[in-house]
């Protein structure tokens, strides 16, 4: 399994958004030290929290200061781009980052964001599929693509570069509850991008959404693959449960309410941190406490998908800096290696070696005596042949 960030991002609407902005790019360097394979950057024009416009400018800005980590559009709202534009652009962002960037693609996430552009919600999913039609067929590069709907048109249209990353790059289109995602994902043979798997409808969403995905792959003539399946939930980590409820009053209740204002899917009102903190992980939306409760929730999403490539914790401002750098260290110490196989053989190493303890220490303590046997019998008989000497 492989681990990364959903930043989408959360900004509480008093802070300096210059700042904020450094601060989304100082993270993804401080995943990419950690291990983190992945992090994803949103797309969001109304609201003054989710204060990314352009999830590419991130992706640029961070990848000249990062060196593995791969980065993605979490998502590209389709409906909103002309789809040879945003092609375009984004087969130029495959050759800068030398195939680290990842297309997310989706309908758009806030309503309030379609609503200025004059975009009918309704439309928006039926918009991101011929779009995303259009855009697979101009990364593919097979011939010109021609097609025309009642929102865009594409005459003969050709990219005059093709992808850096070889056969098409890595797309995954975005899901929360509604089977369009997974339809789109089978359609196109890509893979997917769970976004509120732990939610309570998204959660018991996954259950059919593989077998969406598998049917209509199957249709189209495409093999589908778990390992391109991610799935995005919230979690704070500290050494005690009680340190990271500590933490969260940080932030937590201010993105609550932002959460119960712009989404879709609100949660229940509350009135304090407690009964927000309560509410979200009695629900099982979110961790907030230790690293083996991060694991318990990874197994539980395991157990209700039937696996998945990519655990994606959701940015938050839950707690403040040192304390969301203590719980993504400490999901990468933990966490991670967990699912990795890179614990358990470490545990069988130190049990054999526990177990056959004593006869190594009487061998090694064997070894000390015998070499200090000898080296007491060499100086003795030096010493006694420098006594013959004399009296010869």
């Amino acid at each position: 399994m492989q681990f990364g960030l959903f930043n989408a991002p959360f900004h509480p609407v008093g802070q300096n958004p210059t700042l904020a902005l450094e601060r989304d790019i100082q993270l993804v360097e401080h995943l990419d030290m950690l291990g983190f394979d992945e992090a994803w950057f949103g797309e969001h024009h109304s609201g003054g929290v989710e204060i990314f416009g352009s999830p590419e400018l991130m992706i640029a800005t961070a990848a000249a200061r990062t060196r593995r980590i791969r980065l993605g559009t979490g998502v590209n709202s389709l409906a909103y781009h002309h789809p040879f534009i945003l092609a375009d652009r984004w087969v130029q962002l495959d050759h800068l980052t030398r195939g680290r960037a990842m297309f997310g693609a989706g309908p758009g996430a806030l309503p309030s964001d379609a609503y200025q552009m004059g975009i009918e919600v309704s439309e928006q999913r039926r918009m991101m599929e011929e779009s995303l039609e259009a855009i697979v067929a101009l990364l593919e590069g097979d011939a010109p693509v021609t097609c025309k709907t009642d929102w865009f048109e594409l005459r003969e249209a050709r990219l005059h570069l093709r992808p850096y990353t070889w056969p098409m790059p890595d797309v995954r289109v975005a899901a929360i509850v509604s089977p369009a995602g997974p339809r789109a994902a089978g359609r196109f043979g890509l893979g997917l991008l769970s976004m509120g798997a732990t939610g309570h409808d998204g959660f018991n969403a996954l259950a059919d959404a593989w077998g969406i995905v598998t049917e209509r792959a199957t249709e189209f003539g495409h093999a589908p693959d778990r390992r391109r399946w991610s799935l995005v939930g919230p979690m704070h980590l500290a050494p005690t449960e009680e340190q990271a409820r500590k933490d969260v009053e940080y932030g937590l209740l201010e993105w609550y309410r932002y959460f119960i204002t712009a989404s879709p899917h609100p949660l229940p009102p509350v009135s304090t941190v407690e009964e927000a903190a309560d509410t979200m992980v009695s629900t099982g939306m979110a961790v907030i406490g230790t690293p083996q409760q991060a694991i318990d929730q990874i197994e539980r999403l395991i157990r209700q998908s039937g696996g998945f490539g990519t655990y994606l914790i959701m940015g938050n401002e839950w707690a403040d800096w040192p304390a969301t750098l203590r719980s993504l260290e400490l999901f990468a110490r933990f966490v991670m290696p967990h699912f990795q196989g890179q614990l358990g053989v470490r545990r069988d190493a130190f049990a054999w070696l526990e177990e056959r303890s004593s006869r190594f220490r009487d061998q090694f303590s064997s070894a000390q005596q015998k070499a200090t046997d000898a080296h007491r019998a060499e100086k003795e008989h030096r010493a006694t042949q420098a006594v013959g000497g004399g009296q010869a």
